[in-house]
């Protein structure tokens, strides 16, 4: 029997839904038959601590059930590599890229693949801002309402929906609770979807509908709140063009095993948001909503993604 640690928690502030997912996670790994060890990063001084009580007994592989922070962003990517495990999910480098939000941005531009207008500040650049004409370069760039949210977060901690420029400084603030970098980002009115890219080919689509509001924290992560449709009632050429981007994305970043590539559809054309490279695995996950309508149940899954560590 295989033996698999999953690593559940950490630091960041996605530890709560990470824990859920890492929970899942060695649930379905056991389905498929592994044995499996469970450790959580928070627990250990540092990244040579962890490794270190791994290395007593070494496992297969290593299930990455982190979500956000050092967990997702590379680092304990490149520590696992340096130390000589396999992982689950992409290596370090796709990691550090696409959980930058403003590099994953510029490269998906580069590639022709449509991104909202943004701009990033790079600490609290509003302290600038003593006058209200001074916001309205920001509002003539990107208009209202804005989206602010942390450059190299996810879960949707830290975003806000601005709709007045009084309530920018704010909402920046905000975002740089979580960062070092706020992003700011003009709203693209529009239904929003996620396509799944396992072992670089795009599962069904999943379109995701909010029972009240945008899709933020809560409506994440409490059942009821949002509706999911899967395969997603669009039309096939949209679909097709979403699952083309998501597959050109997963060659341009060097994405590995499994990521999540989210956009929003105006009804004219797709709009890239951003990859996801852990994404979750909790009850109300969209990964494995998209595997389940292709006949891979969460087991099956989990053993998939395991092997294409291996492999």
């Amino acid at each position: 029997m295989q033996k698999v640690t999953v690593l559940k928690g950490g630091d960041s502030p996605e530890r709560e839904i990470s824990l859920i997912s890492g929970a899942a996670i060695a649930k379905g790994l056991q389905e498929a038959g592994f044995e499996v060890q469970e450790l959580d990063p928070a627990h250990y001084s540092s990244f040579a601590g962890l490794i270190a009580a791994m290395e007593k007994d070494p496992p297969a592989a290593v299930f990455l059930g982190l979500h956000g922070g050092s967990g997702e962003n590379g680092q304990i990517q490149a520590a696992l590599e340096l130390a000589g495990f396999r992982h689950t999910g992409s290596g370090f480098a796709a990691c550090a890229l696409t959980m930058d939000k403003y590099v994953a941005k510029l490269m998906a531009r580069q590639e022709g693949i449509p991104v909202a207008d943004w701009m990033l500040f790079r600490g609290d650049l509003t302290e600038d801002y003593n006058d209200p004409s001074d916001l309205q370069g920001i509002q003539e760039k990107l208009g209202l309402p804005i989206m602010v949210k942390p450059n190299d977060g996810g879960s949707s901690v830290g975003i806000s929906k601005v709709e007045e420029l009084s309530q920018l400084k704010d909402a920046v603030k905000q975002a740089l609770k979580f960062s070092n970098g706020a992003l700011l980002e003009r709203f693209i009115k529009g239904r929003e979807f996620a396509v799944t890219v396992l072992d670089g080919k795009a599962l069904p689509l999943v379109e995701i509908r909010p029972r009240d509001g945008w899709y933020d924290y809560q409506n994440k992560y409490n059942a009821g709140r949002t509706e999911y449709l899967v395969p997603a009632p669009v039309d096939e050429a949209t679909t097709q063009l979403m699952q083309t981007y998501a597959e050109r994305l997963w060659q341009v970043f060097g994405l590995q095993g499994y990521a999540r590539v989210d956009f929003l559809y105006d009804e004219i054309q797709p709009w890239f948001l951003e990859v996801n490279t852990l994404p979750g695995m909790t009850p109300l996950s969209l990964t494995p909503m998209a595997a389940r309508t292709v006949g891979i149940d969460f087991p099956k899954l989990m053993k998939t993604i395991v092997d294409l560590a291996l492999r």
